[in-house]
């Protein structure tokens, strides 16, 4: 009887970590047992233990992927561009792209907001406080400039405009039962009044 290959333990990680977001997800932390996620893994539950070694400890893992990964990512995506509304571009579409890959992640984050604000209130100072931060600074930055919108409120924009993409991506198989193609109009649609609210109307050229 062939020997059964050994699966890289970052392979197996990554798998876990994407079942635990599913199934938080769907059936909420307290819904979805070490023993749910080891069997949708195809692993012992042991050797679930032996990467996360406690359930709480997975849910904090889950979490600090989700959001952590943009301290690394839109700052890069801001300077690469070379524009204002070159950076809104690559910032939105980078993030609209995460989220819809895998539209758990938006309903996990909306999740934990509601059954866990307390906690959910360190982790997104932690982990998403910065980039906020860096974002604001090119919001106030373009109001200097006479690009955005001098009346815009930079951190309270940005709050707003994560918590309808966050809402939207959550809910789209709802939004999308009756037209398969209501939920990409719906984003469009989004991204259209973000970014027409933030910048201000190019002159005209005479």
């Amino acid at each position: 009887m062939p020997a059964q290959k050994t699966q890289p333990a970052t392979d197996v990680r990554e798998r876990i970590l994407t079942e635990a977001t599913r199934l938080f997800a769907a059936r909420g932390f307290d819904g979805a047992s070490l023993q749910d996620i080891s069997d949708a893994v195809g692993i012992r539950k042991q050797s679930l233990l032996y990467h996360f070694s406690s359930k709480d400890v997975l849910r904090l893992s889950v979490l600090a992927y989700l959001l952590e990964r943009w301290n690394d990512v839109l700052p890069r995506l801001l300077v690469a561009a070379t524009s204002p509304e070159g950076q809104f571009d690559a910032v939105v579409n980078e993030t609209v792209r995460f989220l819809t890959e895998d539209p758990d992640r938006a309903r996990l984050l909306i999740r934990e907001v509601l059954d866990r604000p307390t906690d959910m209130s360190v982790l997104i100072n932690e982990h998403v406080r910065p980039w906020v931060n860096i974002i604001c600074n090119y919001i106030r930055k373009g109001q200097q400039q006479g690009t955005v919108h001098p009346a815009v409120s930079p951190e309270a924009y940005v709050v707003n405009c994560m918590t309808l993409l966050l809402s939207s991506v959550a809910i789209h198989e709802c939004l999308s039962a009756a037209d398969p193609k209501l939920f990409d109009s719906h984003i469009r649609e989004l991204l259209r009044i973000a970014k027409s609210s933030l910048f201000l109307p190019k002159p005209e050229a005479k």
